[in-house]
């Protein structure tokens, strides 16, 4: 004889769902209150009754549904993601070292710790402790931007943009401005150098050819009507083969030679020579200064390792006028820059040590035996967590500099390439892979080339966060 039928998960009636009020009510809902607030667990819990109606409705409700610890588990899951910060800290393994999408350089530890001190309340920002008057936030790190590039004068915007606006809006507004056709780059993000300069209200003058330029071609374009004269350092890509361009000394000398100013964008500049460590020589600012340039704009978290800034440094005369620019202000940084690139820029007062204390150099210059151990080492636990379905080895590997700096040249590195074990759907499961990556508490970014995904080690900066949150992986 057959025995009664399997019970099945009866459709719930729709009047059954518990009210708003008697959840708010509930012990299932209170440490939700105390931790996120009864408006936020309010909104969470009427968002879920509604999908409860929906499904009623749908003829899909399981009386288990509306049980007020089940709701409760749903709403504490709306919650936590809505509290998550959107912004959050990665790893970078995707072989580009300052990579633009993923924040640029590592800061160093002192800058971190001059950001939280000023965060914390009030601060100097622009209050001269001295005389009890008012201050200039520039005054913070304009001595130490001198010191280190021998500038008589200095200022600090937003990013290296803002300060190729500003300086050609200062001194060059409604005035033509002769470039060389070969440095009318285009730097991430669309933004091209002759559209910066048409915002900022100065008219380009091309000056040569693609490949070439010469001196003569300079002294043929400035008239009159020039307001002063750029060089672009062109840091995000190279021309090779029959090419010339003019030089920042031989530039200055035509361009002194008519009474005006040389303007240097460096972009990524560097503050030391890089030669030092075995890296690319990149023109740094003080060379370019000692070259004649009046005044140099560069980056603060490029090469030069600290906060997202806009430093223009050269002539006093010509940084007291930039400062006048209304601009200046809508441009200018907030005080935890501020402090950031002044706990950075100190650090490079002692050179036989930046590569210990300056996180980005460091990552430059990182042997490539010790990244053969580093990839030993995670190898295994990596391979554990993902089974049976993929490989893992240590494969050599060229990283590069990014962010625009020294486009051409790569770093030797290793990287530990995942294959699937099958290649019946492989590349479907390594972007599944790759999104389980992404979705880790610190999210891993690697790339996908050669039907693997690569994720390089020169920049896995923490190890042992990256080995504790494997576990999660685990098919």
């Amino acid at each position: 004889m057959a025995g009664p039928p399997p019970k099945s998960d009866k459709v719930a009636d729709p009047s059954a769902i518990p009210s708003l009020d008697r959840l708010l009510r509930s012990a299932a809902a209170a440490p939700l209150v105390e931790e996120f607030g009864r408006a936020e667990v309010t909104r969470a819990l009427r968002e879920d009754i509604e999908r409860l109606r929906e499904a009623a409705l749908q003829g899909g409700l399981g009386a288990g549904d509306l049980a007020p610890d089940a709701i409760a588990r749903r709403a504490a899951a709306l919650l936590d993601a809505r509290a998550a910060p959107s912004l959050k800290r990665v790893f970078n393994l995707t072989g580009t070292v300052l990579h633009t999408n993923l924040g640029r350089a590592p800061i160093a530890e002192e800058a971190i710790t001059a950001m939280a001190e000023v965060a914390r309340g009030a601060s100097s920002l622009e209050f001269d402790l001295a005389t009890g008057r008012r201050g200039d936030r520039d005054s913070h790190v304009e001595a130490l931007i001198s010191e280190l590039t021998g500038a008589e004068a200095a200022t600090v915007v937003n990013n290296n943009a803002a300060a190729v606006t500003l300086v050609l809006n200062t001194l060059a507004r409604r005035r033509q401005v002769p470039v060389s056709r070969g440095e009318l780059v285009e730097i991430g993000g669309a933004f091209r150098m002759p559209d910066i300069m048409a915002r900022a209200g100065a008219k380009l003058i091309e000056v040569g050819t693609t490949n070439r330029t010469h001196g003569r071609d300079f002294e043929a374009a400035i008239g009159p009507a020039t307001g002063l004269v750029m060089k672009v350092h062109t840091s995000n890509y190279r021309i090779e083969g029959f090419t010339a361009s003019v030089g920042a000394r031989e530039l200055a000398g035509i361009v002194h030679a008519r009474g005006l100013k040389l303007f240097v964008d460096l972009g990524s500049g560097s503050l030391v020579d890089l030669a030092r460590w075995g890296l690319p020589h990149e023109p740094t600012v003080a060379e370019t200064l000692a070259a004649g340039a009046d005044l140099v704009s560069f980056s603060g978290d490029k090469l030069l390792g600290g906060p997202q800034a806009g430093l223009v440094a050269g002539r006093a005369e010509l940084i007291a006028r930039i400062r006048t620019n209304p601009l200046k202000r809508a441009l200018r940084p907030g005080k935890m820059t501020i402090a950031a690139l002044a706990a950075t820029l100190a650090l490079y007062r002692d050179p036989d040590r930046l590569a210990e204390r300056l996180p980005a150099l460091r990552l430059f210059t990182r042997p490539v035996g010790e990244l053969d151990a580093l990839g030993e080492r995670v190898r295994g636990p990596l391979g554990a967590a993902l089974g049976d379905q993929f490989r893992v080895e240590v494969r050599p590997s060229h990283c590069e500099i990014g962010s625009g700096a020294l486009p051409v040249e790569v770093l030797e590195s290793r990287a530990l390439g995942i294959t699937p074990a099958s290649r019946r759907g492989g590349g479907r499961r390594l972007g599944r892979l790759g999104a389980a990556l992404r979705a880790l508490p610190v999210p891993v970014i690697g790339h996908l080339r050669d039907d693997a995904l690569w994720l390089d080690l020169r920049t896995l900066d923490d190890e042992q966060a990256f080995l504790t949150q494997l576990v999660r992986l685990a098919p």
